[in-house]
């Protein structure tokens, strides 16, 4: 009897042998049995049972049309469910399980047995195709990929006796979650960018869709260790760009990073923490209500499987996700050796918009920044200037002016005037006259004018300036 094991593929009885769907029936995820699940995303076909993905679904082939068709609508060509096998009716009844068609779990497998941003690997996935690499990496009498060495592979395929692709998509979908891969319509097309260290996919907590909201989205990161400047830089930032429409990613981590998300959650705004662990592991620990605050209001997203932990080369690598999912990333404090760098720099690399907030310049918190600030990024310093960079045309940040002054109205000829008089003392007409560069009928003229403007007054034959004195509505000076 054909079942579906714990690896999320179809077996004869007791072994597991990858079984192609059968030929008189749609396969679960096709275009033809696309009512009956809405979120199996990457559909496999016999044509594609090689890895190879389905470019239909690709965002970067087919524009973003709205929700796909209702679970159970009926299909023109698919087949009624009484003319099914077994195994096929079984899998109409647990709708659960069309997330686990071949190509996704062999996805969520290689989440358990590579590492993030592996680009060797990423290169053998693009050249096999998740089922062949995955089938590669857990068999030991199967071919390894072109070019591997004996001790990568022996390696890997340690790792592979423990992955359970199908445990662990029950585990995400437990929490409310999902698992996105290269081709769904929720997959941000810029993480193409990255090429070969392209995420194998990505593991996701929360309602909203990451593809949307990465549309508009601003990376903050910067020191774990911040000063109150920083933490009040950061939240100020975040919480304005969300007011905006802006979502704010970070990476949960105390200091800027905690500051960023807050600031976006305190105005009711969209933000996205990326981990370095599984979604549903939060680190750091004292982030834990954080995180999960993060995961009713906004996205949580890992590139780990649920339950693994992070390690000091997966905060570096993820960093790389958060450079590539923004439109740009602003750096609050940071310094001379700091990961927020690496973030900025890899979205340099990636063409995207690098900027950072400049502190005091005896602070070794912001030394970072302002070596950054010396060629590679941009100041700024509020919301709207950011915007300004990384959004649409039209969205200018507005003129920075200082104050205007009463004299700042006058005309040129009255302040030539003015200026003609002497800071102490009086003179007359005459004098003013010469001064300014004024005939002497225009320069009493503009002296009424100032006259009665008050910044001027008469003492008989000489004219002098107004002494203002300031008020100090009748408080107490020099003690009680």
């Amino acid at each position: 009897m054909n079942t579906i094991d714990e690896w999320g593929f179809v077996t004869h009885g007791a072994g597991r042998e990858q079984e192609p769907w059968p030929e008189h029936g749609p396969e679960p995820g096709s275009e033809a049995e696309a009512g009956t699940d809405p979120g199996s995303g990457e559909g496999v076909n016999p044509s594609t049972a090689s890895g190879a993905e389905p470019r239909g679904h690709c965002p970067t082939h087919r524009a973003f049309t709205g929700p796909r068709r209702p679970t159970g609508t009926p299909t023109t060509t698919s087949t009624p469910a009484r003319k099914r096998p077994a195994a096929h009716r079984a899998h109409a009844a647990h709708p659960a399980h069309d997330t686990y068609e071949p190509q996704r779990a062999a996805r969520a497998a290689l989440t358990r047995i590579l590492e993030p941003g592996d680009e060797t690997a990423g290169r053998w996935l693009r050249q096999m195709g998740p089922v062949a690499l995955w089938h590669a990496l857990s068999q030991d009498d199967a071919p390894p990929p072109v070019g591997a060495s004996p001790t990568k592979i022996a390696g890997l395929r340690l790792r592979a006796a423990r992955a359970r692709p199908a445990a662990d998509l029950a585990a995400v979908t437990a929490l409310g979650g999902r698992f996105l891969c290269p081709g769904d319509d929720e997959w941000p097309g810029q993480l193409d960018d990255l090429g070969d260290a392209r995420p194998i996919g990505l593991w996701v907590r929360g309602r909203a869709n990451l593809r949307i909201w990465a549309l508009r989205s601003v990376a903050v990161v910067g020191a774990r260790a911040c000063t109150d400047y920083g933490a009040h830089l950061a939240t100020t930032l975040g919480a304005g760009l969300a007011d905006r429409g802006w979502t704010i990613v970070s990476g949960a981590a105390y200091g800027i990073d905690g500051a960023a998300h807050r600031g976006a959650l305190a105005a009711d705004g969209p933000t996205i923490a990326v981990l370095a662990s599984g979604v549903d592991h939060s680190y750091p620990r004292g982030h834990t209500e954080l995180i999960d605050r993060i995961a009713e209001q906004g996205l949580v997203v890992a590139e780990l499987p649920p339950g693994d932990h992070p390690t000091r080369s997966r905060f570096v690598q993820r960093n790389r996700v958060i450079a590539a999912l923004t439109r740009g990333t602003v750096v609050v404090e940071a310094e001379l050796r700091s990961g927020s760098l690496v973030t900025a720099r890899r979205a340099l690399a990636l063409g995207r918009y690098t900027m950072g907030m400049p502190g005091p310049v005896t602070s070794g918190l912001s030394a970072g920044v302002h070596q950054l600030l010396r060629g590679e990024a941009t100041v700024v310093t509020d919301a709207d200037e950011v915007i300004e960079l990384v959004g649409s045309i039209g969205d200018l940040a507005p003129e920075r002016r200082g104050p205007t002054l009463a004299r700042d109205l006058l005309d040129p000829v009255a302040r030539r005037v003015l200026e003609a008089l002497p800071a102490r003392g009086g003179a007359d007409p005459d004098h003013l006259a010469r001064e300014s560069g004024t005939p002497r009928d225009l320069t009493r003229g503009k002296l009424f004018e100032l006259q009665a403007l008050g910044f001027v007054q008469r003492c008989g034959a000489r004219w002098e300036l107004v002494r203002r004195v300031n008020s100090t509505g009748g408080s107490r000076r020099g003690g009680t």
